[in-house]
């Protein structure tokens, strides 16, 4: 595969002694390569080495890795903020000196208050932690697996219409020379006839000064250099697609320089038929950048 696109969906899951966890992953279209992460609490550890594994494959992309876990049984057990409650059994003389009839609260009331009972979590020993994150970064390597053939499919699907649109660029750049090979003659009997026009008097027309008249207007229309560099354009980007790794940003330039040069065109063009292919020309090339956006 000589081109990867930049979006693409991965999803893998999986179960271990005590938990189990779901990996997914997301990429979408971006100038440079942004990695962002939602883990739950407590794997902030993560990651660093996650990170490092996103960065070796992709190069480019806003990439999102969202990580689940689920344990199976409970990780500790539960104990009273004695704080918390001292805090409540404090105010209550004062409520009952504003409210003397209140009722006493009874002891599962206190209890249900909140902040009262908490949870109390074990932190897992090295060992667990370690085997913990060698599970969860394989999964991790499994899903950026997955992500990385996703992107590739899509590029492998790009490359067929990025390479239909620059043949339809090389074939526009055919007809313009076509075109562009009668216009001397044409513009050399277009200004006769206006100079006719004007003079009404044929005879009075200078062959000399028609000549350079004439010659000056082909030299401003001259688009031989335009349709050159819109070739070359063409054959570059062609061997680019062969290329493997990261081409997006060269090809995303190249469409900058073919509208440039579809631009010059359009603007030296004397000729309807020629005006018309120029702007099929820029109509394709827009469609090319606009695909080019997704490429890595």
């Amino acid at each position: 595969m000589s081109i990867s696109s930049m979006t693409g969906f991965a999803r893998a899951q999986g179960q271990a002694e005590d938990f189990t966890w779901a990996w997914e992953a997301k990429s979408v279209n971006g100038k440079g390569r942004e990695i962002r992460f939602r883990l739950p609490s407590g794997f902030e550890f993560l990651e660093v080495p996650a990170r490092d594994r996103a960065i070796r494959i992709f190069h480019r992309g806003n990439i999102f890795l969202n990580l689940t876990v689920k344990w199976e049984r409970p990780k500790g057990g539960y104990r009273v903020n004695t704080e918390v409650l001292d805090y409540y059994l404090s105010v209550l003389p004062h409520i009952h000196a504003k409210v003397p009839n209140v009722v006493q609260p009874s002891a599962d009331g206190l209890l249900s208050l909140r902040g009262v009972i908490e949870t109390e979590d074990e932190e897992p020993d090295e060992a667990s932690r370690r085997k913990m994150e060698e599970v969860l970064l394989s999964g991790l390597d499994d899903v950026l697996g997955q992500l990385l053939s996703m992107r590739d499919a899509e590029g492998g699907r790009l490359e067929e219409v990025l390479r239909d649109q620059l043949n339809s660029i090389a074939e526009s750049v055919r007809r313009a020379g076509d075109v562009a090979a009668t216009q001397p003659e044409a513009i050399r009997e277009r200004l006769k006839n206006q100079i006719e026009t004007l003079l009404e008097d044929a005879s009075a027309l200078n062959g000399d000064r028609l000549a350079q008249e004439a010659a000056l207007l082909m030299t401003k229309a001259d688009i031989r250099e335009e349709l050159d560099r819109l070739g070359a354009h063409v054959s570059a980007a062609s061997d680019l697609l062969n290329v493997e790794g990261s081409v997006g940003r060269k090809l995303d330039f190249l469409c900058q320089e073919f509208n440039r040069e579809a631009n010059t065109l359009c603007s030296k063009s004397t000729d309807v038929d020629l005006t018309r292919i120029g702007l099929d020309l820029k109509a394709t090339i827009d469609q090319l950048r606009e695909q080019v956006q997704n490429i890595e």
